[in-house]
C-alpha cells in the first residue's frame, strides 16, 4: 500500500482541521530545523503513530524522498488516513510557513560525513600528487569506507562524528 502525496496548501488545510504532522527525519536533522508542533518519529526507530483523535496523519522529511521511499512502512504505522507531504520541509519553507531554526545546533551528521570524507579524499590526492604517492591510500581507504557504509548501512565515520563534542548538544536538545 502506498501513501498519496499532498501539497503544502492541502496539508495546511488538513492541519487546521486537526491532522497531525509527523517528522520522520533523524534527531540531528530535527534539532537544527523543524516545523513547530510536529511529532517526531524517525525512520530508524519507526513506531506506531497515535493519532490522538486526529482523522489524518501527514508524514514529512526534508525533501519528500525519504517519505516516498518508505511509504509502505509509514502506511503500516498509521491507524487513520495518512499522507506524504510533497516536497517535505523544503516545500513547507518555500510556502513561507513557520519553521523553528536553532542555528546553534550542528549540521546533520550525514553532511558532516560528506564534508569530512570529501576533505580526506581531496587531501589524500593532493598529498599523493605533491608529497608522496603513498598518500593516495588515504583516498582509497575513505572510498572503501563509503562503499562499505552504502552497502551495509553502517558508517564508522558517522559513528565517530556523532560522539564529537560539537554533536553532544543534539542529544541534549532532543532529550528536552
Amino acid at each position: 500500500m502506498s501513501l498519496p502525496t499532498i501539497d503544502v496548501a492541502r496539508a495546511r488545510r488538513l492541519l487546521d482541521q486537526g491532522a497531525v504532522l509527523v517528522d520522520v527525519r533523524e534527531a540531528d536533522e530535527r534539532a537544527r530545523e523543524h516545523v513547530p508542533g510536529t511529532r517526531h518519529n524517525p525512520l530508524s526507530r519507526l513506531a506506531a503513530v497515535d493519532p490522538r483523535g486526529a482523522k489524518a496523519v501527514i508524514f514529512h522529511c526534508r525533501s519528500g524522498a525519504r517519505t516516498a521511499a518508505n511509504a509502505q512502512r509509514l502506511a503500516a504505522v498509521a491507524d487513520c488516513e495518512a499522507y506524504i507531504l510533497e516536497g517535505g520541509l523544503e516545500a513547507w519553507k518555500k510556502a513561507g510557513l513557520p519553521v523553528t531554526v536553532d542555528s546553534r545546533q550542528p549540521i546533520e551528521i550525514m553532511r558532516q560525513v560528506q564534508i569530512a570524507a570529501g576533505s580526506l579524499v581531496l587531501g589524500g590526492v593532493a598529498l599523493g600528487v605533491w608529497v608522496a604517492p603513498a598518500f593516495l591510500a588515504l583516498s582509497a581507504f575513505v572510498g572503501a569506507g563509503l562503499v562499505f557504509a552504502g552497502t551495509t548501512g553502517w558508517c564508522g565515520m558517522a559513528k565517530l562524528l556523532a560522539i564529537m563534542p560539537w554533536n553532544r548538544r543534539v542529544r541534549k536538545a532532543v532529550a528536552a
